[in-house]
């Protein structure tokens, strides 16, 4: 690495040949070459502008400026504290600086100042582009596929579904067709078509709330819903849970994809952090996920009864919609997510506010945690003096 000279030997070695020393001796006593000097003194009369020029005392100032700017830089270098940061939440923030509209600094300058190579910045932005382009590509094929699937009255299976795109000029291959209908929960028509149909359809004619929104107890009744935002280029999907007694959210979770995997996980966790509760009704929208065979085979597992909303009246399921309600005008419509861990973390403390501060007129103005922790601490109560008594 070349030998870098210090401000302060820069400016004396020019002043002492701008004093009249020749520039051949100079330049042997300090061990440089003529055409060094000639370059310093270039960039010192650089700073002389047509509109003003510095006084030398003037210059001396900026001098010392840039000095202690310099051995600022030098104290932040030497304490360790840039490399002890991840790489990833170096480059995120080399990024959110990088895309500010009246952002001053030049890649060089902010790669140098956290110390991260202008190759890896530009390789992380590629690759977010990459993703980005990769996920709106594989939403719009998801569309493509579910509208040649319901188009065909749901007859047709991968192959044929590949063959179609491909004469509309959508080259793809039966595999990822066939990936893409398993993740959205499509099936083509089989010998067990009647039977598959009439049970499906005897699953969605189900509404055990009527809209009474009430519950005796936590547990009774949980209610979930599905929705989605967009992240930067691409879409999240937010599946919730709440317990209809406290409109408490017990279970959420939060995914690149809308499929019945997620509504799975999402009652799978909560199942197990409710600690299996018995006699339960889980009621929904009728969502392909909800109505696929996998969910409703779920929750016979677990020994809960389904319950769906009629077709087209999202008031059958108006605490899970008050919920997301309440959530895109309190939290989702005021930011603007820089990433997925982003929108996880303020979902989690929307929750958690949801829950724990956010009074509910329908609970006389108590939030859910202490809706359903008065309603335990009664529960033991009544225990207690049942034992308690003769």
């Amino acid at each position: 690495m070349p030998y870098t000279y210090p401000l302060e030997f820069k400016i004396k070695a020019i002043r002492r040949y701008e004093k009249g020393e020749s520039i051949q001796s100079l330049c042997q006593e300090l061990h440089i070459a003529q055409s060094t000097l000639y370059h310093w003194r270039k960039q010192f009369c650089s700073i002389m502008t047509p509109q003003r020029s510095y006084t030398p005392k003037e210059f001396d100032a900026i001098s010392h400026q840039l000095q202690r700017l310099e051995h600022m830089m030098d104290v932040i270098r030497l304490s360790g504290f840039i490399p002890a940061v991840p790489l990833q939440k170096r480059l995120a923030t080399l990024e959110h600086l990088y895309n500010q509209p009246d952002n001053p600094f030049s890649v060089h300058e902010l790669c140098d100042a956290l110390g991260v190579a202008r190759g890896t910045f530009y390789n992380h932005i590629f690759r977010r582009a990459d993703r980005s382009k990769y996920q709106e590509e594989q939403k719009q094929l998801e569309l493509k596929v579910k509208q040649v699937f319901d188009d065909n009255d749901q007859r047709f299976g991968a192959s044929k579904i590949r063959m179609i795109l491909a004469e509309s000029g959508i080259r793809v291959s039966a595999k990822r067709v066939s990936a893409i209908m398993q993740e959205l929960d499509l099936h083509s028509v089989r010998t067990d078509a009647k039977k598959l149909y009439k049970a499906k359809q005897q699953r969605q004619k189900q509404n055990l709330l009527e809209r009474v929104f009430t519950a005796s107890r936590p547990n009774q009744t949980w209610v979930s819903d599905l929705t989605y935002f967009k992240v930067k280029s691409y879409w999240v999907y937010l599946c919730v849970i709440l317990d209809l007694y406290s409109r408490k959210v017990i279970g959420y979770k939060v995914s690149c994809h809308m499929s019945t995997r997620l509504a799975t996980l999402t009652f799978r966790q909560t199942f197990e952090e409710r600690g299996r509760p018995d006699n339960l009704t889980f009621h929904s929208d009728r969502g392909s996920q909800y109505i696929s065979k996998t969910f409703s085979e779920l929750l016979q597992r677990c020994g809960a009864k389904q319950s769906f909303s009629a077709s087209g009246r999202p008031l059958d399921n108006a605490v899970a919609e008050a919920f997301f309600s309440s959530f895109k005008r309190e939290e989702a419509y005021r930011r603007e997510y820089t990433s997925e861990k982003h929108f996880c973390r303020c979902v989690a403390e929307y929750i958690t506010f949801y829950n724990e501060v956010r009074p509910h007129l329908t609970l006389r103005y108590q939030t859910p945690q202490a809706f359903e922790e008065a309603y335990y601490l009664s529960y033991l109560k009544k225990s207690c003096s049942t034992d308690s008594e003769p």
